[in-house]
Order: structure tokens, then C-alpha cells, then sequence
């Protein structure tokens, strides 16, 4: 899908008729999940902006280059990665991007799985012959940090969620834009070979 047909079907999960629902979205809960993140992604579509260097760094590339998003709506940590790499996208026509759902074909995620889970958002950079040239996902370094923390220690899955938002909406994209930096410069600087984030190992 483009940015525009997600676009598309993530809205009209909003507005269908709850009776008319398919799973996951059948459920109460993925659909407030969904609305949440409808909010939250287009709050950072209107008021985001790209940092100058990663903004630099995008406009760098002279080569065509495709990206591959593995998401779902129902998703909070994709809510807030999105909406900036669609604005790199958007800063070099070189850079095209392409969106799969998780939970369907073609199931691609299984071959991108972190440390055995579908954890998504995950964020696949190919270089102009088709090889993977770094797999980013499914939150920046200190978000996952403090996530494995609080997993650790068993806390509910709504304070969980709570304290995911707080940082995202403390972080202001910043370390998001960072990490893409990071990881446009290695494709800058190494085409052909896979390059392994040192972010979130994957399993």
C-alpha cells in the first residue's frame, strides 16, 4: 500500500459501523486502541516537523530507494514513528515507501521478528538491487529500554500504555528522527551491505 491507501483504511476503521467490524477491530477495546492512534498520528502529521539533518540526510540520497512499514492501526508505538518517515519520504521523491499490515499477506514480518515476538512497527530499508539495508523497529533505543523495564517488573498493561505515551509525547519525535539518521547514513554510506541496528537485535 501507499501512504495514501493506509491512510484510507485506517480511517474507514474509524467510521465503519462496529457491527460491520472484522477482527481485531470486532473488539471495543481495538477500536478505541485505533481512534486513539488515528488522533495521534495525524497530531503529528499537522504540528511534526523533520529535524534539519535528518532533513539533510534525506535529501542526500541520488538513488532510488524502497522502504517497507510493516504496521496496524491498532498500533501505539506506529502512531508516533509514521507520520516522520512518511515526512522523509516526502523530502526526496528517491525515497519510496511502502505499507504492509501485519496480520496479513504477505505476513512478511515473519521474517523481521524481534526476539521471537511481531512487535511492530518495523521499519525495512532496501537499497536499489533489493537487499535489506537496515531493519529499524519497533520503538526508538530509550523507549525500549524503559518498556523491557516495566515488563520486567510485571506492571498492568494500562499503566504500560500510559507511560509509552508519556514518553513519546515528552520525546516530541526527537529520538525517532535521530535513529533515522543514524540509519540513512548507513545506507549512504553502504549501499549493498545489511546493515544490523544496534537498536533492537532481532531474534
Amino acid at each position: 500500500m501507499t501512504f495514501e491507501e493506509y491512510y484510507a483504511y485506517f480511517e474507514s476503521i474509524i467510521h465503519k459501523d462496529p457491527l460491520l467490524q472484522e477482527a481485531p477491530y470486532d473488539s471495543p477495546e481495538y477500536r478505541d486502541y485505533t481512534k486513539l492512534n488515528w488522533s495521534r498520528m495525524n497530531r503529528w502529521l499537522k504540528k511534526g516537523t523533520l529535524s534539519d539533518e535528518l532533513l539533510q540526510v534525506a535529501q542526500r540520497i541520488n538513488e532510488p530507494q524502497h522502504l517497507i512499514v510493516i504496521t496496524e492501526p491498532w498500533c501505539g508505538d506506529a502512531a508516533h514513528s509514521i507520520p516522520f518517515i512518511k515526512m522523509v519520504s516526502d523530502a526526496n521523491p528517491l525515497i519510496q515507501v511502502s505499507y504492509e499490515l501485519r496480520d496479513s499477506e504477505p505476513f512478511r514480518i515473519e521474517n523481521y521478528l524481534t526476539r521471537g515476538s511481531k512487535s511492530i512497527p518495523k521499519l525495512i530499508y532496501n537499497n536499489a538491487a533489493g537487499a535489506d539495508v537496515f531493519v529499524w523497529g519497533p520503538r526508538p533505543q530509550e523507549c525500549q529500554v524503559m518498556y523491557d523495564r516495566l515488563k520486567a517488573e510485571k506492571v498492568a498493561f494500562e499503566v504500560l500504555k500510559k507511560e509509552l505515551q508519556l514518553w513519546y509525547n515528552d520525546n516530541k519525535g526527537v529520538d525517532v528522527q535521530q535513529e533515522l539518521v543514524t540509519l540513512l547514513k548507513a545506507g549512504l554510506n553502504d549501499k549493498h551491505k545489511r546493515y544490523d541496528q544496534t537498536f533492537q537485535k532481532n531474534s
